[in-house]
């Protein structure tokens, strides 16, 4: 009997443990795991590299298209249709909007109501123009990654000033696009002392680098720096710099491995990775009114010493100690 009891009560836990089992798959199935919607205003592709390095961070974070995420990424390089995109996006419901460059940042601010923003500040100061209440508490619905390019306008001028002693003109490259980063340049070429001409490449991209450049010689003592834009093109712009024997500097590190002599800025890969991390935190319920801005830590001093030669340049030894890498 004790035996048969036994038997009975085996039968009718390993019976219970199926029956659990099968609900517990059946309610699992029963609950849909959310799928987030992110919208991204970009002025360049989703291929770059940094937007490869966005979406592989959103990855490891366990955000995974087509399971739990749905990313709408519009790329267009006209600035009016980028702010008006950025509303368009807003009224889909997104869960966050991420944009980059001023028109986006205004067209967000302007029509997407309550939707938290992530703002990647390449060529604009948002607390300067009042987009933002504070560094350490942004306020409303908008926070931000900075790259603080306006603030290095100056160190690069520095470092490429140093690198060409006998620099005599500063020529200033800029499209619309980077329209905000002239007033920086001025100022930090006043300071220097040396004459300054910025030069717009009119029209819409790809540009005439040849004629923007013409009248340019880095024989008589001119120098380039350019602005930063989603629209510029650093290996043509090389190009035509050494045509013209200018010495020049960017502010990426592709910009000096495409053949500027220099290149000084953030590391704009793990500035993205960045933005994918406050993405994470709002999804998961955080305020961008509570989410300081994140300003770059790492900036990178890139030499081309290949450049250098080819301009008949011998960099100072004090700069190509002072670099995160040199190019030969």
């Amino acid at each position: 009997m004790k035996r048969r009891n036994l038997m009975i009560v085996l039968a009718f836990a390993a019976a219970l443990l199926v029956g659990l089992s099968a609900a517990a798959v059946t309610n699992a199935e029963e609950t849909p795991t959310r799928v987030f919607h992110i919208g991204i205003v970009s002025a360049t592709q989703r291929s770059r590299p940094e937007h490869v390095a966005f979406e592989d961070r959103l990855r490891e974070l366990g955000y995974v298209e087509g399971r739990n995420l749905t990313i709408d990424f519009v790329h267009d390089i006209d600035l009016e249709r980028l702010a008006s995109a950025a509303g368009e996006l807003a009224r889909r419901g997104v869960d966050v909007l991420v944009v980059g460059g001023q028109p986006a940042l205004a067209g967000a601010i302007a029509t997407a109501g309550s939707a938290p923003v992530v703002f990647r500040a390449v060529d604009v100061d948002p607390l300067a123009n009042g987009y933002i209440a504070s560094l350490a508490h942004p306020g409303g619905n908008l926070t931000e990654v900075a790259f603080e390019q306006l603030e290095l306008i100056a160190k690069r001028l520095d470092l490429l000033i140093q690198a060409v002693p006998h620099t005599a003109r500063i020529v200033l490259l800029h499209d619309a696009y980077s329209e905000q980063q002239i007033e920086a340049a001025v100022r930090a070429a006043s300071t220097l002392g040396v004459p300054l001409e910025a030069i717009e490449l009119r029209g819409s991209p790809p540009y005439d680098y040849e004629r923007g450049l013409a009248g340019t010689d880095g024989t008589r003592g001119d120098v380039l720096l350019v602005t930063v834009s989603p629209f510029l093109a650093a290996g043509d712009i090389a190009e035509t710099a050494l045509r013209h024997h200018l010495p020049n500097i960017g502010s990426a590190r592709r910009s000096a491995e495409a053949g500027f002599l220099m290149s000084y800025g953030p590391d704009i890969t793990d500035m993205f990775r960045l933005s994918a991390d406050y993405v994470d935190k709002i999804l998961k319920g955080a305020k961008p009114a509570d989410l300081p801005v994140q300003q770059p830590t790492k900036f990178e001093l890139i030499v081309n010493l290949k450049t250098a030669k080819a301009l008949g340049l011998t960099i100072p030894p004090f700069i190509l100690a002072r670099a995160d890498e040199v190019i030969e």
